[in-house]
């Protein structure tokens, strides 16, 4: 048998790792454990509390043959400045509500490996951030444009200070305020970074269905399993 030579062997060895580094590592693919709600509460931002938001997760993700996990809306509340007589209480942050991860959405698709890369490089996007069946939530330029997802959060996921209701009364209102929304599809009116924000775009005209739907939403929620 003919010997290689050095050059030809030098030649085959970076053949040999070019086509191992041009071959991409594949995602990780696991069960549900991410999804935007399907529907709002009907009733605007008034969506009963955060136990309410909850509910409603848990109930859709049942629906979608996984109720075994904990269900989280994504959503922060603002906290109360001390008066008089009460002590002041701290806001909650949607964050910190939502488990590690990492999460899936319903067609196992990789959104975020932990709550640090949900906030800074997640996949979430029009085609990956599905309901809980597994469809695509309408977007800027489709009709009706739902892109307007609820949250009431910072881009960090944490709450705002309590002098401006960012969230419809911490929802439980469908008349006073407006609320914090993010947009699934990325896309804004301006190329901005703020327009396309997944968690925090802008307010809502107003608390009401009819005022979220206004401004491009229908009252859907982010959820995500705990464990």
């Amino acid at each position: 048998m003919r010997k290689l030579t050095t050059l030809a062997l030098a030649t085959a060895a970076a053949a040999l790792l070019a086509g191992c580094s041009s071959t991409p590592m594949s995602e990780p693919t696991g069960p549900m454990s991410f999804f935007i709600s399907s529907t709002g509460s009907g009733k605007g931002a008034d969506l009963g509390g955060l136990a309410g938001a909850d509910a409603l997760c848990q109930r859709l993700a049942a629906s979608a043959g996984a109720g075994a996990k904990t269900w989280r809306a994504y959503l922060s509340t603002p906290g109360t400045f001390p008066g008089a007589n009460t002590p002041g209480v701290p806001g909650v942050n949607a964050r910190d509500r939502i488990g590690n991860g990492p999460w899936f959405n319903a067609k196992g698709k990789l959104i975020a490996r932990d709550v640090a890369h949900l906030h800074n490089g997640n996949n979430i996007s029009k085609e990956n951030a599905l309901d809980e069946k597994g469809n695509i939530i309408k977007g800027r330029g489709d009709t009706p444009n739902e892109h307007d997802i609820l949250t009431g959060s910072r881009a960090d996921g944490t709450a705002f200070a309590p002098q401006t209701d960012t969230t419809c009364k911490s929802w439980t209102s469908s008349t006073d305020g407006s609320a914090i929304v993010g947009h699934h599809d990325r896309i804004g009116p301006l190329p901005d970074n703020w327009a396309k924000s997944w968690n925090f775009s802008h307010q809502s005209a107003g608390c009401s269905q009819q005022a979220l739907v206004a401004t491009g939403g229908a009252g859907r929620l982010y959820c995500f399993a705990t464990n």
